[in-house]
């Protein structure tokens, strides 16, 4: 089972990861871009030396960058290995995926090879997974993903800081990385490849025509999709041209594609995105509209096309699919925000969904006095947006010492019900904060797998007794806090009753039925608290109910 830090950790590797694969796409030239690559394992992804080795005319590799060691640099940069001995590494070892990893019990007879190496003797790792100094761990780079396509190149990478073998997390973190390294030294090509016809187009009039045809040729069968725009007057903007890629991304005709500008295709969330990166050397990620009514996420890249007469007149975007990548995002963000068990929010997303709803206001001030009473209404025929019902907030300016109330902030303040026996009628967040019962003994008579599946079902059963809008979230071990809004006390105690009953019918795990009970403390969200002092409310009249129940069960046995 994870620990409660690694969600953070990954957060952490996640943003990092998130940086570097950024700064890909900020190099300007191939060169820029092979050594952000180089750099970028060392600073995103936790090792303390890479090589990038890049796939030449004739086939050989030769090692174009160096990250992590002078020393390694000065030996291997510029040097080159043979395809053969390259393709012999590359179908030795493990497969991680899409890497190739060669335990240095294996990599040995690769020593003498003519592949440009730097490695250095070690003794035998202490522990199954400790990294030793002869292991090579290598992630190709191909044009198409899931190892598709050609090769461009491999990245090589050695001594990770921890010292241990790269887990599930640091393999797919590698291999998204050598997926968008590749994209990046494609379009670092491509970009080389168009400012050399665009070169060619205001230096050489004289061959004006056989430069038009150049760049035809890379435009119209660029690998990503591109347009050209009109740039000023009332037609700015205006498609005028696009390439076969981009048709095919947005599933559109040519033709009707120049009825359009990228304004009118823009998700409407997206359009002030798009504004502000319209002129020269603008960059924006964001959704374009297909034919069939989705939308696709695409990074668009402009340059400007300059007439040499009048000055810039046509505007170049590339347009480049980054679905898979933003797809992949949302994945690892998911795996760090959710427990990897029950597929629950996890401790670190529960704190985070509930100090949104908390602000550092107490409860009880004159500002929340006046923010409750300005209670909104969607009603048209309330002033103001306020309740058509509720009495007028305010006269003038009376009852307020030393000026006026201080402006709504649109936070909807969060105040705890009355404590006591009786239901005020008040609502608020409930926080019920639940701990099983019973759950070591299976776990110590048989086994963890079998309290994996009971969690799992508890989940479940928990997930399935809620509404929609509430968060079941697993806080780690066996303990699970649900947040409910709208609730006053007697709603809140019948929601525990429900849930501890939904938990107590028996669990079947493996042909055999097993039980665990449930205690549930209920605490109250209020402005002015912190999330771990609301979870802490919870946690410990989960406690005192506990302890109660034990008291009555022990009376009713004697």
């Amino acid at each position: 089972m994870e620990t409660e830090s690694e969600p953070y950790v990954r957060l952490a590797t996640l943003r990092q990861l998130h940086q570097v694969v950024a700064e890909l796409n900020t190099a300007r030239s191939l060169a820029d871009t092979l050594q952000t690559v180089a750099d970028g394992v060392i600073t995103g992804l936790g090792y303390e030396l890479s090589a990038v080795n890049l796939v030449r005319p004739d086939g050989d590799l030769v090692v174009a960058a160096v990250a992590g060691s002078a020393g390694a640099e000065a030996l291997m940069a510029g040097r080159v290995g043979s395809r053969a001995s390259w393709e012999r590494r590359l179908s030795m070892g493990e497969r991680w995926g899409d890497l190739h990893f060669i335990s240095h019990t294996e990599g040995w007879v690769l020593d003498d090879d003519d592949v440009p190496q730097w490695h250095t003797a070690g003794p035998a790792p202490r522990f199954p997974d400790e990294w030793h100094p002869m292991d090579r761990l290598f992630a190709p780079m191909y044009t198409a993903a899931n190892g598709g396509g050609e090769l461009l190149g491999v990245i090589s990478v050695d001594r990770p800081r921890n010292g241990r073998r790269p887990g599930p997390w640091g393999q797919e973190a590698l291999q998204m990385y050598a997926f968008q390294s590749a994209i990046a030294i494609s379009n670092a090509r491509l970009r080389a490849n168009m400012q050399r016809a665009l070169v060619r187009l205001e230096r050489e009039q004289q061959a004006l025509r056989a430069s038009e045809e150049s760049f035809r040729q890379a435009f119209e069968y660029a690998p990503s999709g591109m347009a050209v725009a009109e740039m000023g007057g009332d037609q700015h903007g205006r498609l005028l041209r696009t390439n076969d890629a981009l048709c095919r991304l947005l599933g559109r005709p040519a033709s009707g594609m120049r009825r359009y500008s990228f304004s009118d295709l823009v998700h409407p969330e997206d359009i002030g995105t798009l504004l502000r990166t319209s002129a020269e050397g603008g960059r924006a990620e964001l959704r374009l509209a297909r034919r069939d009514g989705t939308y696709v996420w695409v990074s668009l890249r402009n340059s400007v096309v300059a007439d040499t007469t009048d000055g810039p007149r046509f505007l170049l975007t590339h347009v480049e699919d980054i679905e898979e990548r933003k797809r992949h995002e949302l994945q690892l963000a998911h795996r760090a925000s959710h427990d990897s068990l029950t597929g629950l929010p996890n401790s670190a997303e529960l704190r985070a969904r509930l100090g949104a709803r908390l602000c550092s206001r107490p409860s009880g001030s004159m500002a929340d006095a006046y923010a409750s009473s300005a209670t909104l209404s969607t009603d048209p025929r309330a002033p103001h947006g306020f309740r058509a019902d509720a009495k007028e907030p305010f006269d003038g300016l009376d009852g307020f010492e030393g000026g006026p109330p201080p402006p709504f902030d649109h936070h909807v303040h969060l105040v705890a019900p009355a404590d006591g026996p009786a239901d005020d009628g008040s609502k608020g967040l409930a926080v019920l904060f639940c701990d099983l019962d019973g759950f070591k003994s299976i776990n110590d008579r048989f086994g963890h797998n079998t309290g994996d599946a009971v969690l799992i079902e508890v989940a479940r059963r928990l997930t399935s007794g809620v509404r929609d809008g509430d968060t079941v979230a697993r806080l780690g071990g066996d303990e699970f806090v649900v947040l409910a809004d709208g609730l006053g006390t007697a709603d809140a105690q019948d929601l525990a009753v429900r849930l501890r009953n939904a938990i107590i019918p028996p669990i079947r795990v493996e042909g055999r039925a097993v039980r665990v009970g449930a205690s549930f403390g209920i605490g109250w969200a209020s402005c002015g608290m912190s999330a771990e002092e609301v979870l802490e409310s919870a946690d410990q009249r989960m406690y005192v109910e506990k302890r109660s129940r034990s008291k009555a069960n022990r009376r009713a046995a004697g």
